[in-house]
């Protein structure tokens, strides 16, 4: 028995179980009691506690994440570092790697692509501008959210820039797929690390496979420092120019000749967005195939071949390497060996997700070489691939998914077939509870039915009867003391409702009058799956209805009927009230297009409802656009004026976090005062003997 399940940190944190273990921490899901949330807790290693270098990057992970705020990155809640010990309590976040999607859908489209650099970019220039490099910039270190949220993650070996980015040619650190090459090196480090490393993250998402691949860590840090990537059109010709461009030029091989900043890749990554067609000329480096780098930057290294297979368990390796030679070949090579050596403490991004439907120490994480979790039960399944099949053919009615459920909803991909699954939520490989729910997107158009009442029908009639309609019945007991063992008491959705064909009806089916009761768990401020779980485990039937006014973050349960503490038959319906979301504030980022051709410096007013929120000055000829970040719920009108001239109106939408867009004026520049002409009493004379007019 894991001596932390069941007991509270600080009489706050109540450990509920282990999702993972690293090398040098344990990392655990808990509630907080004074918050009323989950929350992950990495407590580390008690035989590490007196090691000096453990100990560093243990703290420098609370140290960075602390100084941050924003809503791409992962939070800290609260750190202890005490004597017997030590902890970072974070944002527990459920969701999946962004690796783990690019891999379900093998490559990425190049919009979604860019919607997800969008929020990197957000997220590292935020960090940047707090002075911290984040070094471990890679897929598994970026968490996808159900909305499609990214959160940046493992703040390991991070470092403050001012303080700590001198030449360090006794290490190399990070993941060698994703290394920039002068990390590899074990020289100089900057925030361009970060930006190559995005580089390589959205080549991988667009085509599918990485830009370098060798059958050991150390050709991969060479190709890394000397090799030139294929072209991402060579490999996914529908790639536009623009964006390859975008993408070689963060991966330049010189930290100097790539992007200067996060934020310049983010202008230009809009700019992109907005106009497909656009065309950057940074340079010839996108048609350099394997041309090679220059040794005055590099070393003379040789080029090691790149074999077709290669292994990758040393991204998952814990390990201090130090370089005991001072010749400048030796250096080099040693420090790429140190690359693929990784410091990083792997859970401290990794450890923050427990996905959907995993039981307690299964998930993704049991598929991550160097975490053990628990076991596969009987009783437990992993998933394998639905996306390509197609459903009414491969998986409807095959007895070999008889333990699973299936959600259909449907998307609209010409170019795949009619019927074939477009994605699958919890992802393929992840260990999962038998009966359960697996989300389904089918390409096709969902044809609309009513669901039958079934109320008082015997089991096997509605299980019959809902089928016909090509929903997915679910057989759910229920304690009821009006209706006979058998027979329906309800259903969810009800009776009379309009939903997609394949939807999941779950019927609830009397089991009798119950003979036991529990008490109702305290489960306010859960998020509804966690209270779900808890009060299924106690026995009961749950329900949901949801408030649209609440300030609450989305799926936050506001309040229990019958009441907290309370006692209730087993078997007995219990409402949860849970937040829509819809009332909470949110982030809306509009960058603010700018009028062309106008080189002088602009009075910028922004107004939201009437009210004069922000002044600032601007000027066209620096930037095209102007950012702003608008925090509230709702609906909003926008106003905003260059000297006092009206610009851009438009409506801010918090709910779907979008700027609609009602008119937009051009900018009329001020014509120039006139000279006065000086009053000579109507005396127009001239003295170079040109005509004179004189009152007479």
């Amino acid at each position: 028995m894991d001596k932390y399940i069941g007991k509270r940190l600080d009489g706050r944190y109540e450990i509920h179980e282990l999702l993972g273990v690293g090398g040098m921490a344990y990392v655990y899901k808990a509630y907080d009691n004074i918050e009323k949330r989950w929350v992950a807790i990495k407590i580390l290693k008690e035989e590490l506690a007196g090691n000096s270098d453990f100990l560093r990057r243990f703290r420098n992970e609370s140290k960075a994440i602390a100084v941050l705020s924003h809503p791409n990155i992962v939070k800290v809640y609260d750190v202890s570092f005490g004597d017997r010990i030590q902890y970072i309590v974070m944002e527990y976040i459920d969701g999946i790697t962004l690796k783990q999607y690019i891999e379900q859908q093998g490559e990425i489209k190049w919009r979604e692509a860019l919607y997800f650099t969008v929020q990197i970019l957000r997220a590292l220039q935020h960090a940047h501008e707090k002075g911290i490099i984040h070094r471990d910039i890679k897929p598994q270190n970026i968490m996808l959210l159900e909305d499609g949220t990214i959160k940046v993650t493992d703040f390991g070996i991070a470092r403050f820039s001012q303080a700590e980015t001198q030449t360090m040619t006794d290490k190399a650190i990070g993941s060698v797929h994703y290394i920039a090459p002068e990390q590899a090196r074990g020289g100089y480090i900057n925030d361009k690390a970060d930006i190559y490393s995005v580089g390589v993250m959205l080549y991988e998402m667009l085509t599918g496979q990485l830009p370098f691949v060798a059958d050991n860590a150390v050709s991969v840090a060479i190709m890394q420092m000397q090799a030139e990537p294929t072209p991402p059109s060579r490999i996914n010709p529908s790639i536009p120019k623009g964006l390859e461009e975008i993408t070689m030029h963060a991966m330049e091989k010189n930290p100097a000749q790539r992007f200067p900043s996060a934020a310049d890749m983010l202008e230009d990554v809009e700019r992109f967005r907005r106009n497909p067609e656009i065309v950057f000329h940074y340079g010839e480096q996108v048609d350099r195939a394997y041309a090679g780098t220059s040794a005055d930057i590099y070393g003379n290294v040789q080029q090691n071949a790149a074999p077709q297979k290669y292994n990758d368990n040393y991204e998952y390796e814990e390990e201090y390497v130090r370089s005991q030679n001072s010749n400048r070949a030796s250096k080099i090579i040693l420090g790429i060996v140190a690359a693929v050596v990784v410091v990083a403490v792997i859970v401290g991004g990794i450890y923050l997700v427990k996905r959907k439907g995993a039981n307690s120490g299964s998930g993704f994480l049991s598929f991550l070489p160097g975490f053990s979790t628990s076991s596969t039960t009987s009783d437990e399944i992993v998933l394998p691939k639905f996306v390509g099949m197609i459903y009414a053919s491969d998986i409807e009615g095959n007895s070999e998914y008889a333990d699973l459920t299936f959600e259909i909803s449907y998307g609209n991909v010409p170019s795949k077939q009619p019927g074939e699954v477009l994605r699958q939520t919890p992802a393929a490989g992840m260990t999962v509870k038998k009966g359960k729910t697996v989300s389904l997107t089918v390409n096709g158009e969902a044809e609309q039915v009513v669901v039958e009442d079934v109320k008082g029908y015997k089991q096997q009639d509605a299980y019959d009867a809902l089928k016909a309609l090509n929903l997915s019945p679910k057989i759910q007991a229920v304690a009821d003391d009006d209706t006979a063992v058998g027979y329906v008491v309800k259903t969810d959705p009800a009776a009379g409702s309009t939903v997609s064909t394949g939807t999941t009806v779950t019927i609830y089916v009397s089991s009798g009058p119950s003979k036991e009761s529990a008490v109702i768990p305290n489960i306010v401020g859960y998020q509804y799956s966690a209270a779900k779980e808890e009060l299924e485990a106690a026995g009961f039937v749950v329900t949901a209805e949801y408030d649209d006014e609440s300030d609450k973050d989305e799926n936050t349960v506001l309040s229990v009927s019958p009441n907290e503490g309370e006692k209730a038959k087993k078997g007995s319906v219990v409402t949860v009230t849970v937040s829509s979301g819809k009332g909470a504030q949110k982030d809306v980022y509009y960058d603010i297009p700018l009028p062309g051709g106008v080189s002088d410096d602009l009075t910028m007013k922004i107004y939201v409802d009437g009210t004069l929120i922000e002044t600032r000055t601007v000027n066209p000829s620096t930037s095209p656009y102007s950012n702003m970040t608008f925090t509230g719920k709702g609906r909003a009108n926008l106003v905003i004026t260059l000297n006092d001239q009206q610009y851009i109106t438009a409506e801010i939408d918090y709910t779907t976090q979008s700027i609609n867009v009602t008119s937009q004026q051009s900018y009329a520049t001020p014509e120039p005062e006139p000279t006065p002409t000086p009053d000579n009493g109507g005396d127009m004379s001239e003295s170079d003997g040109s005509v004179t007019a004189h009152e007479d």
